[in-house]
């Protein structure tokens, strides 16, 4: 099983070294932050050891280096589509007069808490969003040193610590930045990428679903910032939208910002099932 942790690293692109690729063009300060997290090897060594506690010793799917990649990108994708939207973050409703914050700053918390969301599993599955607050903490304030006077590190790690904690099924996320964190997670689901834990292998509805999903489009929505649509195979991909999409949206905080629709295109299902709207 841990070849196949290799393989699927080689295969984002990321290799035996951690390489996280963002659309970093117009962001300077989010790319000093990832260089850092590319050449950090205590960062690779627990999400490779994250990735070997979910995959090799549970049998679940991918919890390593890809989904963290995954997961920044989709939660960058989001964030940036609200901004040009022109929708407040918290970071800069609460802060951004007295730390001269700005959207960059935003980006830095969502990416990073992103990349550490899952850290807590290269301890163990249960309670792991919690083993991830004391994993992270000393990492982010070395990734963030020179960056930030003391006290703006101590608001940017606060605030990702935030969006790491709320991530959990039953987390209450207090800022925008966290319901965004949580949301991106979920939408790591295309290809059979179910953040469902299954075992792999074991045919079930999570395996039926998670094999029916074959895409995630993500763009601006007609009637709200943000436009998710679900390709699927088949209707058993439901399952992932109702029991996943759904409940990591609700409570967000996000919700009113996101329409979501899930689509079936197999021809021999059409009947059953076309569309599904959240």
């Amino acid at each position: 099983m841990t070849e196949k942790i290799v393989e699927m690293a080689q295969a984002a692109g990321i290799g035996t070294q951690p390489r996280i690729r963002l659309p970093l063009k117009h962001s300077p300060l989010l790319q000093k932050v990832i260089d850092r997290v590319n050449t950090d090897d205590e960062l690779f060594a627990l999400w490779q050891a994250q990735n070997v506690n979910a995959v090799d010793r549970l049998g679940m799917s991918d919890h390593g280096p890809v989904h963290m990649n995954i997961v920044a990108n989709i939660s960058l994708r989001l964030l940036r589509l609200l901004h040009e939207r022109e929708i407040e973050f918290t970071l800069l409703k609460n802060y951004g007069t007295l730390y001269g914050f700005t959207f960059a700053d935003v980006e830095v918390v969502i990416v990073l808490a992103s990349l550490f969301h899952d850290v807590g599993m290269s301890i163990h599955r249960i309670d792991h969003e919690q083993y991830s607050l004391f994993v992270a903490q000393p990492i982010i304030t070395r990734l963030l040193d020179g960056l930030y006077s003391v006290g703006a590190a101590t608001i940017i790690r606060s605030e990702t610590l935030h969006a790491i904690i709320s991530h959990r099924a039953d987390g209450k996320p207090l800022t925008i930045e966290a319901g965004i964190v949580r949301v991106g997670d979920a939408l790591d689901m295309s290809q059979g990428r179910s953040r469902i834990p299954f075992q792999a292998g074991h045919v079930n509805i999570h395996s039926v679903s998670a094999a029916a999903i074959d895409k995630v489009e993500i763009s601006h929505g007609e009637d709200r910032p943000i436009r998710i649509r679900i390709v699927m195979n088949n209707s058993a991909g439901i399952f992932q939208v109702d029991e996943l999409m759904r409940d990591k949206l609700r409570g967000s905080g996000i919700e009113h910002f996101v329409e979501v629709e899930a689509q079936v295109t197999g021809e021999t299902e059409k009947k059953l099932v076309t569309i599904v709207k959240i």
